[in-house]
């Protein structure tokens, strides 16, 4: 019983820390932030998402090479996503908001996809592939994701974009290749939307 209760409070622990971890990322100077923001998001910044912008196009990182195999071994990366708005989100099946999350992603991964936007994510700490692809079942994820049990791809991004200890986040990747928002934490259909919607409407 015992062994029970401790795995049970662990649990609880890990999903608080991942909240935590999304809030503790939030850069931003207070000032409500948002896809009409007048600033149009700071170079750099991560928000959780009610105050996520995008960031002006002279302002934007390029994303780093990130290549490796999905849950299935299959060579999947960003370079053959060049040309489309990306959404990259970082997962665990261990988190809690991961978990609370997925279903928005995935609806909104079908519902954009005819607008040029594909998904892609990154796996990250499930030593066992099995644990993430009972995951991705779970919540009919047909997008693909890197597995990166040791957060090496994570460490290819510059901290200020993408916090390794900040589970879930959130990356959009514009059609030339860089980073356009940064999400510490969960995000919902409602909140990534109108985000995409502006970075679908820019030139290409």
């Amino acid at each position: 019983m015992r062994r029970a209760v401790r795995a049970a409070a662990a649990g609880l622990a890990v999903a608080a820390g991942c909240v935590l971890a999304g809030v503790l990322t939030d850069r931003g100077d207070g000032g409500g932030g948002g896809a009409g923001a007048p600033d149009g998001g700071r170079a750099g910044s991560i928000r959780t998402a009610d105050r996520a912008a995008v960031v002006e196009p002279a302002a934007r990182q390029d994303a780093p090479v990130l290549s490796g195999e999905d849950l299935d071994g299959n060579r999947v990366g960003l370079d053959g996503l060049r040309g489309q708005v990306v959404v990259l989100n970082v997962w665990g099946s261990w988190c809690g908001p991961c978990r609370a999350e997925a279903d928005d992603l995935e609806r909104l991964s079908r519902q954009t996809r005819a607008d040029g936007v594909r998904f892609l994510g990154i796996n990250t700490r499930d030593r066992d592939r099995a644990a993430a692809r009972a995951f991705v079942r779970a919540h009919d994820v047909t997008f693909p994701s890197l597995h990166d049990p040791d957060g090496e791809l994570l460490l290819r991004f510059p901290p200020a974009l993408l916090n390794p200890q900040a589970v879930p986040s959130t990356l959009v990747i514009d059609r030339r290749g860089r980073i356009a928002v940064g999400i510490g934490g969960a995000v919902t259909d409602e909140q990534l939307r109108p985000l995409l919607a502006r970075l679908v409407g820019e030139p290409s």
